[in-house]
């Protein structure tokens, strides 16, 4: 018996030091080739009987269910914390409508332009370590990056994350998504037009962002997505997350980009790009980043860290379209970060666009209450559901932002996208 118990254990013990190695080597392969540790079952709130709170989950996924119906949906993961708690989790539709293979809490979405908190966080960390200095000139910090007039020299890394180059809205994104070198593009960025003098306004950018991903490469002495996935996501127990095209193609569990029912190529160009827009995730990986932007996780992320990547440094104009647009306002950005007024409360955040994919990650830092949501088709609609959720926290009136009847009704056709974002690549 004593020999039996001694192996047992033994046995035990292996199974635990191969779910810990793979559980830290998670990032930095195919994720078909990792065996990904998934959560217990009781321990993920994705049924019924385990929403409770002051939000009304009940309604709010009758309501994502009829979203998740329309034909400009595929499929749409969505999760909600609630006063720092992990309190609903849910997935609707089609990873692959040409297979008919479903969307559940492990299947990996695209981060889009929300990787972008990533990168800012980044800096703000390396900016406490002393590896990096915040207030240089991007021209001293070792990029490819080149501005018109020269102002590479003058333009700092603050203000380059905070989205103030000076260059014309998403500036050369076309030729990136023609696949030429980002690297290239930068270079040549010293022929563009500028919107303002540099360092004087918000101009939103990828390929100029991306010089981020240089500089922070150096200043972390590893390549820029490793020291991302090693400082935060490992950490963080977040073994989905990661970068790279590979890696999301590679996983067994992925989202293909769609438009309508049909199922879309998909496109390398703004992996090329990490810092603008490479990450990618399951849902319930989404929301524990989002948690330690809430400032769950200081062992990970202390606070001075956030303060520094979420003060907003400049104003920008006001964010999405339509009604949403007249109901928000202040809008700003920090480093690689959006906050804007809601409701009379300050909402924090990013949300992100690439074709075939969209995600948000909005929360109100009062209460650490919010929604991260990742769908994978090119419509706007669903950026409205942070809104309804907070709506529901504060008990007010249902503004309707999840209200299908002020839409079209389906034909046989997938309907055209709904123009609610403010920038259709971020």
């Amino acid at each position: 018996m004593k020999r039996v118990l001694t192996g047992l254990i033994a046995v035990a013990a292996l199974g635990l030091t191969g779910w810990f190695a793979l559980h830290a080597l998670g990032g930095k392969h195919p994720l078909a080739s990792v065996a990904i540790p998934i959560r217990a079952p009781e321990n993920l709130p994705d049924t019924p009987a385990e929403w409770r709170g002051r939000i009304d989950y009940r309604a709010l996924d009758r309501q994502l269910t009829d979203l998740s119906q329309r034909p400009e949906m595929a499929g749409l993961a969505v999760a909600v914390v609630e006063d720092g708690e992990l309190s609903f989790v849910r997935t609707y539709g089609f990873a692959d409508k040409s297979t008919g293979a479903r969307v559940t809490p492990q299947t990996l979405f695209r981060w889009a332009s929300v990787s972008k908190t990533a990168t800012g966080v980044l800096a703000a960390a390396l900016a406490t370590d002393g590896a990096v200095d915040l207030g240089r000139p991007v021209a001293d910090l070792g990029t490819s990056l080149r501005l018109p007039g020269g102002a590479e020299a003058r333009v700092t890394l603050d203000q380059l994350l905070a989205q103030r180059s000076g260059l014309t809205k998403n500036a050369y994104d076309e030729k990136l998504e023609e696949g030429q070198s980002p690297a290239a593009l930068r270079a040549s960025l010293a022929a563009a037009p500028l919107q303002c003098e540099p360092g004087t306004c918000h101009t939103y950018q990828n390929v100029a962002f991306d010089a981020a991903s240089e500089i922070l490469a150096r200043a972390a002495n590893e390549s820029f997505g490793d020291a991302v996935e090693d400082r935060f996501f490992r950490p963080l127990g977040m073994v989905s997350a990661g970068y790279g095209m590979e890696r999301l193609t590679g996983a067994k569990d992925w989202a293909k980009p769609h438009r309508g029912a049909q199922v879309r190529p998909i496109k390398e160009a703004y992996w090329r790009v990490p810092a603008a827009a490479g990450v990618e995730s399951d849902i319930v990986d989404f929301a524990t980043w989002m948690q330690a932007m809430m400032g769950n996780r200081p062992d990970v992320l202390p606070a001075p860290v956030l303060q520094i990547a979420h003060r907003p440094r400049v104003g920008t104009g006001r964010l999405y379209g339509g009604a949403l647009r007249l109901a928000t306002g202040d809008a700003a950005y920090g480093l690689g970060w959006r906050s804007f007024t809601y409701g009379g409360s300050r909402l924090e955040g990013h949300s992100g666009a690439v074709e075939g994919y969209r995600a948000t990650m909005i929360f109100e830092p009062a209460t650490r209450t919010g929604v991260v949501a990742l769908w994978n088709s090119d419509w706007g609609f669903p950026f409205r559901i942070p809104f309804t959720v907070i709506d529901s926290y504060h008990k007010r009136d249902d503004a309707g932002w999840l209200d299908l009847s002020e839409l079209p009704q389906p034909t046989g056709g997938a309907a055209k996208p709904n123009p609610v974002t403010a920038e259709p690549k971020r």
